[in-house]
Order: C-alpha cells, then structure tokens, then sequence
C-alpha cells in the first residue's frame, strides 16, 4: 500500500514537473519572436548594418513602431520565395527607401522617399508593390537610394549574418 502512494505521488510529480517544463518551452519559443538578428549587408558596394525580418511577427511588424532607425542602417527582409511582395507604412514614424532585390541579388525596384500614413486605417494603407518578383526587401532611411544613386540592377549581397 505505501508503495503504491509513493508511485502514484512520483507519477503526479512528474506530470507537474512536464507541465510546467512545456509552459517554460511554450513561453521561451513565444518570446523568440522578438528577438532580432542583424546583419551586415553590402548594397551597390556601401556597407549597411540591418536588422533582419525572417519570421511572421518580424514580417508583419518591420520597422512599425520605431521612432528612428537607431544604431541600424535599415531592415532586411528574407522571404521564402520570390514574389511581388507588397509593403505598407503600418504603424511608421519616419519615411523610408524601399528596395526589391531579386534572388540573384540584383535590385528589381526602388520606392524612394515612401512618406508616412498617419491616422489611417490598415485597410486603407497605401499598398507598395514591386515591378518584379523579388527575394529581399531592403528598407532604408528615405534619400539613402537618391544619395547614393542606387539603381535597378545594382548588386546587393549579404556579408555576415
């Protein structure tokens, strides 16, 4: 009989212990989300430090939110294939340089100096479409691309990640 409570107490022990060890699991693969890696990038031979988008919550949410670019030159995001991805200024602060950048690495198209849209519904957003699918989307602070006369066809590569 004592053997028998102390299995039961080891069993309900363990079922505890599981549970609390799968809620830490759940909480630590939730909290990965904001976690962002950075990059360093190379855009028509110009180094850029980037915040890198690669997940659903980081390709949802960009730069949305941020008052500057801070310590970053931009934001890179990674899709898992090419497409005509489109781009909105949800929740922006700040204008913007948007880059389309092909698989090849090879910039497909440029949206220059994309103002902000306070106050306006996300249904309503202006929608940024690229001429040619692309893999990557570079966004920079606005005037970047006029600067530094970024044109189609100019080369992107990523240096290290």
């Amino acid at each position: 009989m004592l053997f028998r409570k102390s299995k039961k107490q080891a069993s309900k022990k363990f079922k505890i212990i599981f549970i609390i060890v799968l809620g830490l699991c759940l909480i630590g693969i939730n909290a990965w989300k904001f976690f962002w890696s950075t990059a360093i990038v190379e855009l028509d031979g110009q180094p850029l430090h980037v915040l890198v988008a690669k997940n659903n919550y980081h390709l949802k949410k960009g730069l949305g939110g941020r008052e500057t670019l801070g310590d970053y030159d931009g934001m890179v995001f990674l899709f898992p294939k090419e497409l005509r991805q489109g781009i909105v200024m949800r929740n922006m602060h700040f204008p913007i340089d948007i880059i389309w950048i092909d698989v090849f690495g090879k910039v497909v198209d440029i949206a220059p100096s994309v103002q902000v849209e306070p106050n306006v519904e996300e249904e309503d957003l202006t929608v940024y479409y690229p001429r040619k699918e692309a893999k990557f989307i570079l966004e920079l602070a606005a005037g970047w691309a006029e600067e530094q006369d970024l044109k189609i066809g100019d080369k992107f590569t990523v240096i290290d990640e």
